[in-house]
């Protein structure tokens, strides 16, 4: 009798491409989970809570209402859980998609005419004042965070530099958050967000797509890694510069006609700079990792009376 054969079971590349790109972008999420402390129970959460509420939304806009069962179906959740979910009330940790304060404020420095030197440049400013000041910007763009936090905030990303005589100079239009504070994060999302929905509008439309590119260099000299960083900051700053002034003049002006009839849209463009050492050890100059030793608690061995009477035997001699 001739054996069955099993057909191999169909694969889905798309599926199995698909994965593979969450796991590349769940390392990277993994590693902020575990700093901020967010354990994977609350990322559990997380992720049902979101799925069902963007399933609903899909659902929504392609057939015009919710249906709790077609929810379940496409996120493979129960359907108890689901109405569980759309039922409770939805707390976004971001309730506006604009520009963070610490952005703003820089922004309003660097393009307000009453804040900006003869030179156009932003002008040196006294920390406090009713007109011209530190103070004053930060009440028009801060969205209430208290003028001092605010400074301590620029000050430690070295955006601006405080001068004697209580006066604060800008040094950088683009404020880059680093360490674990909550502005950071709130980058990291908007960011990342950004991102991936340029990548997700290409991987779907048939229209033109949106710009998005990447210059790589997979062999780059150690020593040349600093003078490219620095060159690359200076050139991307310059960009952003000119990206910012041309999008001015894409702002709708209040009371004009277009402003009533038309819709808002939110543009941007984002610059990142990225680097990562490539192991080329071979795996016979690595480093031994010494194995830890498995300690087992040892019982006791029973002397048989033969060996007693012949180590009192020895004693007597």
């Amino acid at each position: 009798m001739s054996p069955v054969r099993r057909k191999p079971s169909d694969t889905d590349p798309v599926r199995e491409a698909t994965i593979g790109t969450l796991r590349d972008v769940m390392d990277q999420l993994l590693g902020l989970m575990f700093d901020a402390g967010v354990t994977v129970q609350e990322f559990n959460h997380i992720i049902r809570d979101r799925a069902v509420r963007a399933a609903g939304t899909r659902i929504i806009r392609e057939y015009g209402r919710i249906s709790k069962s077609r929810v379940a179906i496409l996120t493979g959740l129960p359907r108890s859980e689901v109405s569980k979910i759309l039922g409770s009330v939805d707390t976004p940790s971001r309730t506006s998609f604009g520009q963070s304060p610490a952005r703003r404020v820089l922004a309003g420095w660097y393009d307000t005419p009453r804040f900006l030197a003869d030179s156009g440049e932003p002008a040196v400013l006294p920390i406090f004042g009713k007109r011209r000041s530190f103070e004053r910007l930060v009440s028009m763009y801060g969205s209430g965070i208290p003028v001092r936090a605010m400074l301590d905030e620029l000050s430690q990303i070295d955006a601006v530099e405080c001068l004697a005589e209580q006066r604060v100079r800008a040094k950088s239009r683009v404020p880059i958050f680093t360490g674990i504070t909550t502005n950071a994060i709130n980058a990291i999302g908007e960011r990342c967000g950004d991102l991936l929905q340029t990548l997700m509008n290409n991987l779907r439309t048939t229209s033109p797509p949106l710009f998005e590119a990447t210059a790589l260099a997979c062999d780059a000299d150690r020593e040349m890694v600093p003078i490219v960083r620095r060159e690359l900051a200076a050139q991307g700053a310059s960009f952003i510069n000119g990206a910012n002034a041309f999008l001015k003049r894409s702002r709708r002006r209040p009371g004009s006609a277009s402003s009533v009839k038309s819709a808002k849209y939110r543009l941007g463009i984002s610059v990142y700079y990225f680097e990562e050492e490539i192991d080329t050890s071979d795996s016979g100059s690595r480093a031994k990792v010494s194995r830890r030793r498995n300690l087992r608690r040892q019982r006791p061995t029973r002397k048989s009376p033969r060996s007693n009477k012949r180590r009192t035997a020895d004693l007597s001699t």
